[in-house]
């Protein structure tokens, strides 16, 4: 049907008809979106099926990733492309009067994630399903997103992100296959047949109700499936009515209490309830996720001593480490194992990705606090800390070291020591990540278990970021060294032997003009501002924190707005620097650098002089669709944290693979990227890890000697709060100038300001040559193949959770 044009066409005004009651002329985009849908889930259907059956009858060994965070985007592009269906579509689609690029924007971006976590386990599921591994993701299906970001007089507005309003055509919803999670009550403890029993009574019970959306993919790929879960009453408001709790109200409020588990993307953690709200809802997603694959793992009635063979179980971050213990309880409370069977059976299941080196992003939970909601869990993590420290005073390890390394400590839960004592494989997502974490954040479980850790670094589907976001980029791409990269991106590296090619080159600097212009129409459409396409697009978008140092990037555009105005006439090359962020609802800093943007933004474009060589976007509400817009638009990609701050970053990978160039430290991917494309092809600064560190441990850095001694820095830092362009009366931007000057500082903006702006210099000069300039865009194109991943997943298959591809015969 979808391989054959006026079929699909036939079969879609068919299902317009029979399902809506309307017919083309009639139709809205919406009612467009929601049958192709349709159609799409019915045509993948049969292979859905077959893929679990296969796994299943074969014993295939399968991977459940659990996430917090699963930032998929918009499906509809993307299952098509995978599918093979989308010129067919769309040709088809434009025969009957739509444009598919319209019926693609009336769905929204799932509020399922918040950055770069959530779309890692979004790139690497498509992975998995291409691939043919049966992989398999597993979250919660969150009501709503981290929140819709609007820019009211330059603040940062928190709206409501209601993804779900009117529905989502790509899950199905699988009651019969919900299961009951508890939480509170108190554990009794008693002796049968010389075993002893724990059993929690008076606790609350919910329903986690799984919701399954197909992953599809690409070409001869299987379907796999994420599983969402959602939150839902346990108890019957007829058995309620007859125990004597009779309020109409009070059972209203225990609905509340238990939907809001699975409601929000990160609630706020800043008091004792949000805290006791995240930490629901990581039990949850651990206890109904463990609960639904060990019911698919019975079903081949094999020995639960066999599970390691059959099921591996990844914790993307800290966030699903309470899988641990609660795969313990069931193997000892319910399955009857013993404690040393359970915990070989459990250290032989789970393995852990760490994404951060961030202490405050090291999860650590009040023993009371879990203690209390988790009763029998929490008798499980104290047995399990007993024992580890025990085993390593036996072993003659000193008291400091295993206080160091304790899981229960100072009153607290230390999750990520949890996740490495639980584990069989431990691994950064970058090269400098994993030796930091060796070398310092985890410097003492390493000695300990050296062989657990290892290094895979992330990687990005180019399906999504070059074939679907950048479509005439990847048919000349196809063209000039045929079509064998799509499934083997290795093969890219083809693309260098074009470098020198005058009219490759011409070809890739037209595309890349296509892209700024569609981008220029976005922004005018939106904001009514005109951009200059011929001018520099440089990009900065990601989570806005600190460390990723958006700060420096806008005191940069202050500083190159400072010139215009002193030097009006002086010839420069036009710049367009464009951001996209959301700042946390309780991050006061970055909400603060938010509006600094805007009123950067609002003077520079009004300003009639400085306007014809500069231009400042800030494009709120950055999404997955938002992405695909403005990456495949950019000349330069700002990868600018702070050195041994970034534990990986994917959006570099993507800004590589669509041709910009990078100005960047020496952090995370920066490094691998810079080992392969080196000097010539990338623009690098700033203070590199190991000085960093230096700076941390021994001190000698004092931002006052930056203010001090540049007559730049001074002067953009006191334009934060005397009068002038862009201080604000309340001056509000007190709270910016404070953290640098007052606060010493943390993440070293001045002191790589002056190396920044230096080489923001040489990116100018370099981007007047034109043909050489489209040179190193090519050779970042060629070697970014390195990056994609399938290349990241076959590694973590065959290195760490010991799959092999499932073949499933398509229909």
């Amino acid at each position: 049907m979808f391989n054959n044009k006026e079929l699909f066409k036939v079969s879609f005004q068919e299902q317009l008809i029979s399902r809506l009651g309307k017919s083309m002329d009639e139709a809205t985009a919406g009612d467009i979106y929601k049958i192709l849908g349709s159609l799409i889930r019915e045509n993948i259907g049969r292979d859905w099926a077959e893929s679990n059956r296969i796994s299943n009858i074969q014993k295939e060994k399968q991977v459940y990733y659990f996430s917090m965070e699963f930032l998929i985007g918009r499906l509809l592009g993307n299952n098509l492309l995978n599918l093979g269906m989308l010129n067919t579509v769309r040709e088809g689609l434009a025969e009957l009067g739509w444009d598919l690029d319209e019926v693609e924007a009336q769905e929204p971006d799932a509020g399922l994630g918040n950055g770069g976590l959530g779309r890692l386990a979004a790139c690497f599921l498509d992975s998995l399903a291409s691939l043919q591994y049966a992989g398999h993701g597993c979250g919660i299906r969150y009501k709503y997103g981290l929140f819709e970001q609007k820019i009211v007089d330059g603040h940062q507005v928190e709206l409501p992100d209601d993804w779900l309003q009117r529905g989502n055509v790509w899950e199905e919803r699988r009651a019969d296959k919900k299961v009951e999670v508890s939480f509170w009550g108190r554990v009794e403890v008693e002796e049968q047949d010389g075993k002893t029993v724990f059993t929690t009574v008076n606790d609350e019970k919910v329903w986690a109700v799984p919701y399954d959306v197909p992953v599809i993919g690409y070409g001869d790929g299987r379907v796999n499936t994420l599983r969402l879960w959602s939150a839902e009453s346990a108890v019957d408001p007829v058995k309620m009515v007859q125990d004597g709790q009779n309020s109409y109200y009070q059972f209203l409020e225990y609905s509340r209490s238990v939907e809001s588990i699975s409601e929000f993307l990160y609630p706020d953690d800043s008091g004792y309830e949000g805290k006791l709200l995240r930490l629901k809802q990581q039990y949850f997603l651990c206890s109904a996720g463990l609960q639904s694959l060990l019911r698919t793992f019975e079903k081949l009635e094999l020995p639960y001593s066999e599970l390691p063979e059959k099921v591996s179980v990844h914790i993307n971050d800290t966030h699903p480490t309470l899988l641990i213990p609660e795969l313990m309880r069931i193997l000892m409370d319910h399955k009857g194992y013993g404690w040393e069977e359970a915990w070989d059976i459990t250290t032989r299941t789970v393995s852990y990705t760490n994404h951060t080196l961030l202490s405050e992003a090291l999860e650590k939970w009040p023993e009371g606090m879990v203690r209390e909601l988790l009763p029998r869990v929490y008798m499980i993590i104290e047995e399990i800390n007993k024992r580890f420290c025990g085993s390593l005073l036996e072993d003659g390890i000193s008291q400091e070291v295993v206080s160091q390394v304790a899981i229960l400590e100072s009153g607290q839960v230390k999750m990520a020591h949890l996740a490495i004592v639980g584990s069989y494989s431990v691994n950064g997502v970058a090269g400098l990540h994993t030796e930091l974490l060796k070398s310092d954040v985890m410097k003492p479980f390493y000695e300990l278990y050296p062989e657990r850790f290892n290094n895979k670094t992330n990687g990005i589907t180019h399906r999504r970021w070059l074939m679907h976001a950048n479509p005439e980029l990847s048919s000349l791409i196809s063209e000039s060294i045929g079509t064998s990269w799509i499934t083997s991106p290795h093969k890219l590296l083809g693309l260098e032997t074009f470098k020198d090619d005058a009219v490759f080159q011409q070809k890739i600097m037209d595309i890349k003009r296509n892209n700024k212009l569609r981008l220029a129409e976005y922004v005018h459409q939106k904001q009514g501002i005109a951009v200059d396409p011929d001018s520099i697009f440089d990009v900065q978008v990601k989570r806005l924190h600190g460390y990723k140092r958006q700060l420096m990037n806008i005191l940069h555009v202050m500083h190159l707005y400072n010139e215009i105005k002193d030097n009006p006439n002086v010839e420069r090359v036009p710049r367009t620097f464009i951001f996209g962020a959301k700042a946390a609802p309780g991050y006061y800093l970055a909400k603060s650098i938010i509006k600094l943007i805007n009123v950067v933004a609002d003077v520079v474009n009004k300003d009639p002089q400085a306007s014809q060589q500069l231009k400042v976007l800030f494009l709120e509400n950055y999404s997955v669709s938002l992405a695909e817009k403005i990456i495949p638009a950019a000349n330069v990609s700002e990868q600018i944290s702070t050195a041994g701050k970034e534990a990986s970053g994917t959006g570099n990978m993507k800004f590589m693979m669509n041709g910009a160039l990078t100005i960047g430290t020496l952090d995370g991917a920066n490094v691998e990227m810079f080992d392969m494309l080196g000097n010539d092809n990338m623009f690098l600064f700033g203070l590199r890890s190991e000085e960093v560190l230096d700076y941390y441990r021994y001190g000698g850095y004092l931002s006052r000697d930056m203010y001090s001694q540049h007559e730049e820095i001074r002067r953009v830092l006191d334009q934060l709060i005397s009068e002038g362009p862009f201080c604000c009366h309340e001056r509000e931007f007190g709270l910016i100038r404070q953290s640098l000057l007052d606060h010493n500082d943390e993440f070293f903006v001045l002191r790589d300001f002056m190396d920044y702006a230096a080489k923001q210099k040489v990116i100018e000069q370099a981007y007047i040559n034109s043909q050489a300039w489209a040179s190193k865009s090519i050779v970042n194109i060629a070697h970014s193949g390195h990056f994609s991943s399938d290349c990241t997943i076959n590694r973590y298959a065959s290195e760490i959770w010991d799959v092999a591809p499932v073949k499933v015969e398509i229909y």
